[in-house]
């Protein structure tokens, strides 16, 4: 199996993990859903002249799927990354799981901040916690199938 492989492999367990860690929070907490991939979708939408149709019932469904399908591309993707850049390499477990864990937090982060949607700058405690968190899931959990699939 070649590095990219392992890596969309990887990311996808490590997606996996996020948002299982995610709606966990979501319970425990009593937390609604994060409207931020929706409003990504929209802003992308608009910058790329991209209609998501003239009923409103249907575009607001149509962010509603594809949001989330924002995240996957940036979890296959990050970890992806990784898999390339670490191919000739073994990786310590822990180093492996943190660079994960910061390529998936910069590949959601990153594109938020450039659209207006967040600035990290401002986030309390708290949120930076929220945000760690589930990444951190992401990171351990790939890092752990990428090293298995070696």
């Amino acid at each position: 199996m070649d590095s990219v492989t392992r890596g969309l492999v990887a990311g996808a367990a490590g997606t996996s993990a996020l948002n299982a860690v995610s709606y966990l929070d979501m319970a425990v907490r009593g937390r609604p859903a994060s409207s931020t991939p929706e409003k990504s979708v929209e802003k992308l939408a608009e910058a790329g002249g991209i209609g998501l149709g003239d009923d409103t019932d249907k575009a607001e469904n149509r962010k509603a799927g594809l949001g989330p399908l924002l995240g996957y591309g940036t979890g296959l993707g990050a970890a992806m990354v990784y898999g390339l850049l670490a191919r000739h390499r073994r990786v310590p477990r822990p180093a492996a799981g943190l660079a994960l864990t910061g390529l998936a937090m910069l590949g959601s982060n990153a594109p938020l901040t450039a659209l207006g949607l967040t600035d990290p700058r401002q986030w309390t405690f708290k949120d930076w916690v929220s945000d760690i968190l589930p990444h951190l899931a992401y990171g351990v959990v790939a890092a752990g199938v990428y090293e298995a699939l070696r």
